[in-house]
């Protein structure tokens, strides 16, 4: 089962769990509201599903500062009622995260064990649905997701691209993109090997915006030179939301665990931008 389906990362998921010969049951908003804890235990008691993913989230991060209750209801309250769901029908959950359960200020890649502190009601909430999910499930913590599906930054900046207008991105905040062609297949390994425990999961490499940015662009065929830096003071209006200066993530556990890391970050990307280009 995988909630949020209908998103950018929800949709790979259903893509590559119905391609490896899954039953696959879906869940977006016109099928379920996963804020409705009695809905969410009817539907997953008549579905039974093996294993449920959850990659439905209020990811709104700036209207996550106005919007408190609704941010509290899909990513903290929701994932409770789909652990207890789950725990009634013996479903293993895996649940994404992010890095914004973080505030940034280490001078090191963030491990799995690394104490959480999150500075925006986004990552706060986050951090909630993490503890909601409880000890066996799978918390994967992932960051600046981008996919074929939804809308990310890769598609953002194809359609600037086509513009003359300047563009002007932040030089002091550094993450690991993370592409829903790699993502989906290792939540779905998760999912079949009930791997309970806390990872990290993106795709190798490690980028300021403005330097993403300038990969996206000459992906695409054009100059690194269309974009300039800035720094996160300098934005205007300035972002409600505070964001970790520091989001790159080690994705220690899982090496750990046996597994091989996603790919560098430039190979989806080239291949993301094949396909919308």
């Amino acid at each position: 089962m995988v909630t949020g389906a209908a998103g950018q990362l929800g949709a790979d998921l259903v893509r590559f769990a119905t391609d490896a010969g899954d039953d696959v049951v879906v869940a977006d908003r016109s099928t379920l509201d996963i804020t409705d804890s009695v809905a969410v235990r009817s539907f997953i008691a008549a579905h039974r599903p093996d294993a449920i993913i959850n990659a439905a989230a209020y990811t709104a991060v700036d209207a996550c500062e106005t919007n408190r209750e609704l941010a509290r209801a899909v990513n903290a309250a929701a994932v409770g009622s789909l652990r207890e769901a789950a725990d009634a029908t013996d479903a293993h959950l895996v649940h994404v995260s992010t890095d914004y359960v973080f505030d940034g200020t280490l001078d090191r890649p963030y491990v799995e064990n690394d104490t959480p502190n999150p500075q925006s009601v986004y990552g706060i909430t986050k951090l909630e649905g993490e503890r909601r999910a409880g000890q066996g499930a799978s918390v994967v913590r992932t960051s600046w997701v981008c996919g074929e599906y939804g809308n990310n930054m890769v598609k953002l900046i194809l359609r600037l691209a086509g513009g003359d207008a300047p563009l002007a991105f932040v030089d002091d905040q550094r993450g690991c993109p993370t592409f829903t062609a790699d993502l989906a297949p290792a939540l779905h390994r998760l999912a079949s090997d009930r791997h309970a425990g806390t990872f990290h999961l993106t795709n190798a490499g490690a980028v300021s915006w403005y330097e993403f940015v300038g990969d996206i662009l000459e992906a695409a065929g054009h100059s690194r030179s269309r974009v300039t830096s800035i720094g996160t003071a300098d934005l205007d209006p300035p972002r409600p939301a505070p964001r970790p200066a520091n989001g790159v993530l080690d994705n220690a556990a899982w090496r750990a665990a046996g597994h091989q890391p996603l790919r560098d970050y430039r190979e989806p990307l080239a291949e993301l931008v094949a396909r919308l280009t």
